[in-house]
């Protein structure tokens, strides 16, 4: 292992296990706010409700972070800039110049920016809590009434029992493990898992083509692994905008991923040679000899263990908690809020959700309700973003609506960065030319799409797109583009009516 790889691994190794008992909280202790669960939920309304002067404990098993920070949103896309560099699909159309995945590179290299990006994060996330004057207990808790909870220490000290006067869970989810799949094999991983691996496989079977998947298959395919994406759904990601998933799975195919649609999955065998996966599809039954097997279709809330009946609280069959649009779950005072309630379940959505539930438990008059417009981004390689309104749903609700697309290929930026591959699409009110959602696929999509969520929140038209002086050479400027596309259809409908 070189001396940087190791360095950056054994000091998150450290970082797990320093302080492994939290703050010395007395048995008994009552705070106004109780948060069982420390990742991106958790951290952010611990810090909201201490800044307007509430004692707040947080209770994590530890190390604090959650699936976003140590397996889920921080470990995959590091790994996926890793990728990036690596198999050098950041590289210039340069005839000179030959990159690729270099075949000796070590697994601990690949892997040594993801401990580092996640270490970091973890010491902002327990600086933060500090700062706010939050006291951060390691431990598992467990509700033993509507305002209590039953702490027990990681460090095995004895239990210890607390009061709030709101308590907030936080606890977020974990990959479904359906029965029949040997996930303790070395060949089966789930998605949890697969940012652990200790070896590249040669080649790649993903069973569920939905956010993580895609991310997986796209980061897998870029570093020369051969990889097959199967899902049981007509279409994946069916959420998006059809033009957005279109080209995204043609960017996939084009990366050579094999999609495979409407695939049930049979018997899995898994041996030390790789893994015998029957697949059943429209054209029947076939068996797929892979490597290795990822299986990455679906999460349960982690409910389990946290003595919901003890508050007259019931998970449903995903281990999700139901709440109201305050996040209250109906139950004494306690609130649900991230990944443990279910969709959208994404970190950015999580912070304000946490925020959010605080603000509305104490009355403060801040945020109690989270914008109308919520990104959603999906870090595949192109990256994915959309926020607002898509085509199809207001084609089912019968909503008039216009589009304006500008492509990568027409940017300068984007044939300096070699990352011509994409689009931006505007939709629109054809009458008030109000913007209702934006689409992109292609480089740096997650961050294109705050220009048009600003837009939106502002209740900004495409006109302002128009109007706005974007720098050049920039990406941003496919905004003005798709603007000016879309007062041409508008011109172009308005002539064929007239004409009509």
């Amino acid at each position: 292992m070189s001396g940087h790889t190791g360095d950056v691994l054994a000091a998150a190794s450290a970082a797990a296990v320093e302080g492994d008992g939290g703050a010395q909280v007395a048995d008994g202790a009552h705070f106004d706010l109780l948060i069982v669960g420390c990742g991106p939920a958790g951290e952010k309304a611990a810090a909201q409700a201490a800044l307007f002067g509430k004692r707040v404990c947080v209770v994590d098993p530890g190390p604090i972070g959650g699936a976003c920070v140590h397996t889920g949103t921080l470990p995959s896309k590091s790994l996926r800039e890793a990728a990036l560099v690596l198999s050098g699909a950041k590289a210039l159309d340069l005839s000179a110049v030959t990159v690729g995945v270099d075949p000796h590179v070590r697994l601990a290299d690949l892997l040594a920016h993801k401990a580092a990006v996640c270490l970091a994060e973890q010491g902002r996330m327990e600086r933060n809590l500090r700062h706010h004057g939050v006291t951060l207990l390691l431990g598992r808790a467990t509700l033993t009434g509507l305002d209590s909870l039953r702490v027990q220490p990681r460090d095995d000290s004895p239990p210890i029992h607390l009061r709030g006067d709101v308590v907030l869970l936080a606890t977020g989810t974990r990959p479904h493990r359906p029965a029949g799949l040997e996930f303790d094999h070395l060949r089966i991983w789930d998605s949890d898992e697969v940012v652990s691996m200790e070896r590249l496989p040669s080649s790649l079977l993903v069973y569920g083509a939905g956010v993580i998947g895609c991310e997986y298959a796209s980061i897998f395919a870029a570093l020369g692994v051969a990889v097959t994406l199967c899902e049981p759904r007509t279409r994946p990601l069916g959420f998006l905008d059809d033009t957005i998933a279109t080209a995204l799975l043609d960017a996939l195919r084009h990366k050579g991923v094999q999609l495979r649609t409407m695939c049930k999955l049979g018997p899995v065998v898994a041996d030390d040679g790789g893994v015998s996966v029957e697949l059943e599809g429209p054209e029947g039954r076939d068996t797929v000899r892979v490597d290795q097997l990822l299986f990455a279709a679906g999460r349960m809330g982690n409910s389990e263990g946290l003595g919901l009946a003890e508050a007259g609280l019931t998970a449903d069959s995903r281990g999700l908690l139901r709440v109201d649009a305050q996040y209250y779950t109906g139950a004494g005072r306690i609130y649900a809020v991230g990944d443990l309630i279910g969709f959208p379940a994404l970190a950015s959505t999580s912070m304000d959700q946490g925020r959010g539930a605080v603000c509305h438990a104490f009355g403060f008059p801040y945020k109690q309700r989270l914008s109308s417009f919520l990104p959603y981004g999906i870090y595949t390689i192109p990256e994915v973003s959309m926020v607002g309104e898509t085509c199809d749903a207001l084609q089912a609700r019968g909503q008039p609506f216009e589009i304006g697309v500008a492509r990568y290929k027409d940017n300068a930026r984007a044939h300096l960065q070699g990352e011509s591959d994409g689009l931006l699409q505007l939709v629109f009110c054809p009458e008030t030319r109000r913007l209702l959602g934006v689409h992109v696929v292609g480089h740096q999509a997650s961050e294109l799409v705050h220009v048009g969520l600003m837009v939106m929140q502002l209740g900004g038209t495409i006109d302002a797109l128009v109007e706005a002086v974007f720098n050049f050479p920039t990406l941003g400027e496919l905004y003005k583009y798709a603007a000016y596309d879309g007062l041409g259809r508008l011109a172009r409908r308005g002539a064929a009516a007239a004409s009509g």
